[in-house]
């Protein structure tokens, strides 16, 4: 997940056209997405993804992240944490709306590769709540907004983390691996 560094995912309206990206960390989220084969998401973050990557490869002028990433997007199996949606009509896709704790320790006991949720702050604070995330790859952009969407909001639990790895890009970011301890 991206971050200012006082803590905000988006701006007040949403907004994250403040993020720095690079060829090198879209090398390297691909390499993460590789070890998954289920993205979960918020309703909002789902949305957004949706309107993009289903069709991102295809367009004349799609890049070779636009082009990978899109092709992960249409075959990965997709998770939206929401409870005014409906799994009608939806693509490999399925909606949780209840029973929450439950199902995620169900989806986190299936046999497959790694679960991994993007952005999706509401969704990300609900399952921390619930001591279900075990790791976190945080995105620390060199920026301060001063006001906006806060990466932990609401947060009820206390989690110690470990520092794995971290990693900084050119483009000023710095990504930093933590698990639960």
């Amino acid at each position: 997940m991206h971050t200012s560094l006082d803590g905000f995912v988006a701006g007040p309206n949403g907004e994250m056209d403040w993020i720095g990206l690079d060829d090198a960390m879209f090398d390297f989220v691909a390499a993460m997405t590789d070890l998954a084969d289920t993205a979960l998401y918020g309703r909002v973050t789902y949305q957004m993804m949706e309107s993009y990557w289903p069709t991102a490869g295809d367009q004349p002028n799609a890049t070779k992240h636009d082009i990978e990433h899109s092709a992960w997007y249409n075959k990965v199996s997709k998770v939206v944490l929401s409870k005014t949606m409906s799994g009608d009509g939806l693509t490999n896709t399925k909606i949780i709306s209840e029973n929450l704790h439950e199902k995620i320790i169900e989806l986190k006991q299936q046999k497959g590769k790694n679960i991994i949720i993007f952005g999706s702050p509401a969704a990300s604070q609900s399952l921390l709540n619930l001591g279900l995330i075990d790791e976190f790859w945080l995105f620390v952009n060199p920026i301060i907004l001063g006001k906006g969407i806060p990466l932990f909001n609401d947060v009820t639990k206390m989690t110690k983390l470990k520092l794995e790895e971290s990693k900084t890009f050119t483009c000023g970011v710095i990504a930093l691996h933590y698990k639960k301890l």
